[in-house]
């Protein structure tokens, strides 16, 4: 058994594998066997794996089963103390594994963990995607430090101590594999997006710890399969964050969170409608409103597991606050101005 498996989901990205697997390998392969996982891809990755990075194990998939899927497919054919799920487009750093392992191994309680994430385009600045660590906000809206909605932070070592988190990144997400299937996995009905959030959501319900480690940093392009602005990633947030939320909310939330997200969902929509004149993210709000509706009973199954698991209804990265109001009413654009 591998101490840790470095875990790289591909779909035609050979592209990205070109330019920053070589980084991967140079600074990970003394502490970390690395895979790639090959949501059978239709460009030429698997030549380009085969020829120019044998040392890598390869994981060829039948299909394409998405992200969350994808991972869960791949990581049952993975042995391993610690799993790192990465992202294709990640530059890593010299020793980044490093002060991940030893706070894991120092740390039994702790279930998983991210490194600092920062953008491969402007290297001084967070990265959208999970910056320094993940939290929710009373109504589901994620947030991190260094990141809330489009407001990215410089990084000047504000958040540079370690923190309890809600979620990590899943663009570098190390997890105890004893934890990763105890918990389920990764949802692979979600697709992609908010699945890791989820998963980790569900962790912290169970009592186990979710912290960024910021002496291990790398950096990301971000933006992945599908752009910001693309009508599917519109409607795969949307119906996925629904359905997160209604899993894991506890009982004495549900309803009155549940309302105030059907009154936001639909604010949102016509507001992107109206204002910014974009019909295909309006339309992918409403399309996922409906999805939600329609599939919500086959999750009532998960939410009663998940409500049984519960160790406390309070989980404290999980803020009471609406981060709407913080941001856009009282210009509270970064998460230092944020009440405790």
């Amino acid at each position: 058994m591998d101490k840790l498996a470095i875990v790289i989901l591909n779909w035609n990205g050979a592209r990205m594998l070109q330019q920053y697997l070589p980084s991967v390998l140079q600074y990970s392969r003394d502490e970390a066997t690395v895979y790639v996982a090959d949501n059978a891809s239709t460009d030429f990755s698997i030549d380009l794996l085969l020829s120019r990075f044998p040392e890598c194990k390869l994981i060829e998939l039948d299909k394409n089963w998405g992200f969350a899927e994808g991972y869960n497919k791949a990581l049952a054919k993975v042995e391993a103390e610690y799993y790192l799920l990465l992202n294709s487009d990640i530059e890593v750093t010299h020793h980044w594994l490093t002060p991940l392992i030893e706070f894991m191994d120092a740390h039994a309680d702790v279930a998983a963990c991210q490194p600092k994430l920062l953008s491969i385009a402007d290297k001084d600045r967070f990265e959208y995607a999970g910056a320094s660590g993940g939290f929710l906000d009373r109504y589901g809206y994620p947030f991190c430090r260094g990141r809330i909605f489009d407001t990215v932070e410089r990084d000047e070592g504000q958040y540079d101590n370690v923190q309890d988190i809600l979620w990590a990144t899943g663009a570098a997400l190390m997890i105890r594999s004893k934890d990763y299937w105890e918990t389920g996995g990764l949802d692979g009905r979600f697709f992609a997006h908010n699945e890791e959030i989820d998963l980790c959501w569900r962790l912290r319900i169970r009592g186990r710890r979710i912290c960024c480690i910021p002496d291990s940093y790398v950096y990301h392009v971000g933006g992945g399969t599908l752009p910001k602005g693309n009508p599917m990633k519109t409607f795969l947030n949307f119906r996925n964050n629904l359905t997160m939320l209604y899993k894991c909310l506890p009982d004495s939330e549900l309803k009155s969170v549940m309302r105030m997200r059907w009154f936001l969902d639909y604010l949102a929509a016509c507001q992107t409608l109206i204002l910014n004149r974009n019909f295909g993210d309006s339309r992918a709000i409403f399309r996922a409103r409906r999805a939600f509706k329609r599939w919500r009973k086959d999750f009532d199954a998960d939410r009663a597991a998940i409500q049984k698991s519960r160790i406390s209804t309070v989980i404290p990265e999980q803020r009471p606050f609406s981060i709407l109001w913080h941001y856009y009413a009282k210009g509270h654009k970064t998460y230092s101005a944020l009440p405790e």
